[in-house]
């Protein structure tokens, strides 16, 4: 894998890692462009996920058995590698859980629930929220606020769908407890420079928490470096398993998390009355594991590092570049954040179209791509364009299949209109 991934050859022999790929499709090879919503997995992941339930299948933390000594060793080893995967540091501790969603919950909940000490969020104070925001980055935020009493307020992006740190000024106070945000912005595939956002944030006292569902399959994110409380991402957005997610992040901040789910293997001490929690991470992660798709998890990490996410980052910023251009160049269409050269997702309107139509028909000719609100309604009404039609691509596309998709677009235009 040391060619360039747009050297053909090099291409195929990555693509080939991928049995999905090969699939037809209405009677056309697939050009799979829905990754933002779920990546394919490579034969190393599917390996793993086999290896672990037909070869290594136990509990773990609970057996003095060898095959539950075993199965805890290579669930702690996969901790180790998720930990390195994102750059994080002695003072940093990696949770599992079920995804993205249940990651930012767990935040949302355990700084707004009180338990054995008071919540963070009390009456009166403030949490910050992008505009740019999937709605699980939301909406646990507005139960969170309605629940403690705080404020919730909104960092609006501008007309181009741009976030400003200046424009983060203004919102900050000395109720400010939180801020929350999108590494990149699902609907749009704009990346705000959420480096300097954070940090701002933090220098004024808030914790952080950052989205990076729709990052770390693109670009490497390093905790050490970051001003973040926080991180969420997920595993079938970054060729791993569905049903398994990673919540990391600071360790003083996570201690400061009321759990959400409770019962084994999250206590240390448990009478008729009252419990004593056990320390992190295993005080989040009450119940069985996902075992297995943690191990898949940290096989479809080391993935990625050794395509090398510096060359995804690149190879996939090209396929959006031509993608938009090529879209933007039709007549009636409307590419969202056209700006936006560092991402893997290409977001459009088109007039006299629905985005529903515009996938249905280009399913037809075996392209797959995402159309609706992608559970970003807000930023989208914020655009003033509604449904989108969505192409997301990965380290596996190539630039032939985004020319199948701005052609396809083109006929299905022809036929709608």
């Amino acid at each position: 894998m040391g060619e360039p991934l747009h050297h053909d050859a090099g291409l195929a022999a990555l693509r080939a890692q991928f049995p999905q790929l090969a699939e037809n499709v209405n009677g056309a090879p697939l050009a799979y462009l829905d990754n933002a919503a779920t990546t394919q997995m490579p034969l190393a992941v599917l390996g793993a996920l086999r290896g672990f339930d037909a070869q290594a299948r136990a509990n773990i933390h609970r057996g003095v058995h060898t095959p539950s000594q075993r199965a805890t060793e290579a669930f702690e080893q996969a901790r180790a590698t998720l930990k390195h995967f994102v750059g994080a540091g002695s003072e940093h501790e990696l949770v599992f859980t079920s995804g993205t969603t249940e990651s930012l919950n767990l935040v949302a909940h355990g700084l707004s629930t009180p338990g054995a000490t008071p919540a963070l969020l009390q009456p009166g104070d403030e949490i910050i929220v992008s505009g740019l925001e999937h709605h699980a980055n939301l909406v646990p935020w507005q139960r969170a606020a309605r629940r403690s009493g705080a404020r919730l307020r909104i960092l609006k992006p501008d007309a181009q769908g741009r976030l400003h740190v200046a424009d983060l000024t203004p919102l900050l106070g000395p109720r400010t407890r939180i801020f929350a945000l999108t590494a990149c912005a699902n609907a749009s595939g704009e990346r705000p420079p959420y480096e300097g956002l954070l940090a701002h944030a933090a220098a004024a006292g808030a914790l952080t928490v950052l989205d990076a569902a729709q990052a770390v399959a693109h670009e490497a994110i390093a905790l050490q470096a970051l001003q973040c409380d926080f991180l969420a991402f997920s595993g079938h957005k970054m060729h791993g398993p569905m049903g398994i997610g990673v919540l990391a992040g600071r360790r003083a901040a996570l201690e400061r998390l009321e759990p959400l789910r409770y019962g084994g293997d999250m206590v240390a001490w448990v009478s008729d009355g009252e419990a004593e929690f056990a320390e992190l991470p295993m005080r989040l992660e009450g119940g069985t594991p996902n075992v297995a798709g943690a191990l898949g998890l940290a096989a479809a990490a080391e993935f990625l590092d050794q395509v090398g996410r510096e060359r995804i980052s690149a190879h996939s910023a090209a396929l959006r570049r031509h993608a938009a251009a090529g879209l933007a160049a039709l007549p009636g269409v409307k590419v969202l954040s056209e700006h936006s050269s560092a991402t893997a997702i290409v977001s459009f309107v088109a007039e006299g179209a629905h985005p529903h139509d515009i996938g249905t028909l280009l399913d037809a000719r075996g392209i797959a791509v995402r159309t609706g609100l992608h559970c970003a309604q807000p930023l989208l009404e914020h655009l003033g364009c509604g449904p989108t039609t969505r192409a997301s691509f990965a380290l596996y596309n190539t630039h032939a299949e985004v020319e199948r998709l701005i052609d396809g677009v083109a006929q299905a235009l022809r036929q709608l209109r």
